[in-house]
């Protein structure tokens, strides 16, 4: 996608306190590499991040909230609007990996194909 904005640099990690919810997120092995599935419902997907540091991919982003109709309030709330952060491991180096992604029903989808281990 062309608004993706992928980042491959370690340099900026929040503290673990300013990292709010953590989104559900399966990881699937392919045979060219590997498949992760993000539960980002109701966040675009040009304001979500993926990053890639060696073996963690981590995702950032910010889920707002809105109202369905003027004059509306709150009686539960049970759904999380704020920033979240999500990393995981990846069981070995991707290399130099290729990232595609796409978003599909409130689905992110990162596609991490192997590349050449870096020197």
């Amino acid at each position: 996608m062309a608004r993706d904005r992928v980042l491959r640099s370690c340099l900026f990690r929040p503290p673990a306190e300013d990292r709010g919810w953590q989104p559900p997120l399966d990881v699937y092995a392919a045979k060219d590499g590997w498949l992760l599935k993000a539960d980002l419902a109701g966040i675009r997907p040009d304001e979500v991040t993926v990053s890639l540091c060696g073996r963690n991919v981590t995702l950032r982003g910010h889920r707002h909230d809105w109202a369905l109709e003027e004059g509306c309030c709150h009686y539960r709330m049970e759904i999380a609007y704020s920033s979240f952060e999500r990393s995981v491991e990846l069981p070995a180096d991707p290399g130099n990996a290729q990232i595609e992604t796409d978003y599909r029903d409130g689905m992110l989808l990162i596609r991490i194909r192997r590349g050449n281990p870096t020197s």
